[in-house]
């Protein structure tokens, strides 16, 4: 950790707030929008599976629509890549996470619009919320597969999970990253914990908390030096 530039501290940091924003989302989408997952496209695949073989409780339509919109905010991050891939890493990460800010406010408003009062949501607004937080957290797991920083997916822990058991099998002591992938497990559980409690009080409070955190994580790129990111890949690769 002492060998990051502060560029580096400031992109972990917001890719750890992003993991948490997850767990806050798959809270959400999970229990109060009718079983069905909207940032952890994994766990949605499985509902469909289950949702065809007509386990009660599941809908095909529902999970077809956050699996549907979350493809498509793969595909416009990387037509974003393709717009702004020339310019420096935090301007186009900041502005993939600010369209996901604003797509993650648009299902606040939807929610306290249609559900002030934390009651069940009609059928309209139950899927205009999933697809504006699936198609956000598409645009997400795009940006973030294209950034490519390693134990730090903030979607998916299956492999995370997985490789800090095995390098300490193999090589006990010997796992740099073991911090690292222990933190964004943290991050994602203390994430869904909370979002249970913020579902106490209601939906919109909590996309409007998501929106912000996302929010100042697309504030932490515009004014993080992407330059002495670079220095630092340099001095790796000598």
């Amino acid at each position: 950790m002492d060998s990051l530039t502060s560029s580096e501290r400031v992109l972990y940091s917001s890719l750890y707030c992003l993991t948490f924003v997850t767990g806050l989302v798959d809270a959400g989408s999970y229990l109060a929008m009718g079983h069905v997952f909207t940032a952890n496209m994994t766990g949605n695949i499985v509902f469909l599976g289950f949702a065809l073989g007509e386990v009660p409780g599941l809908s095909i339509s529902r999970s077809v629509t956050a699996l549907g919109f979350a493809l498509l905010g793969g595909f416009l991050a990387g037509k974003l890549d393709s717009w702004l891939g020339k310019r420096r890493r935090n301007v186009w990460m900041a502005a993939a996470l600010a369209i996901e800010a604003v797509l993650l406010g648009g299902a606040m408003t939807v929610s306290w619009c249609f559900d002030p009062r934390g009651g069940k949501l009609i059928s309209a607004a139950l899927y205009a919320i999933i697809a504006l937080t699936a198609l956000g957290m598409g645009m997400r797991n795009g940006t973030v597969r294209r950034l490519a920083v390693p134990e730090l997916t903030t979607t998916v822990l299956t492999l995370t999970v997985a490789a800090l058991a095995f390098d300490f099998s193999l090589t006990p002591g010997n796992n740099p990253r073991w911090r690292r992938r222990v933190g964004s497990i943290l991050t994602m559980f203390s994430g869904a914990f909370a979002g249970v409690h913020l579902l106490k009080h209601s939906l919109a409070l909590l996309l409007g908390v998501s929106a912000v955190l996302t929010a100042f994580c697309t504030l932490a790129q515009v004014y993080r030096d992407e330059t002495q990111h670079e220095a630092g890949l340099r001095e790796q690769q000598h």
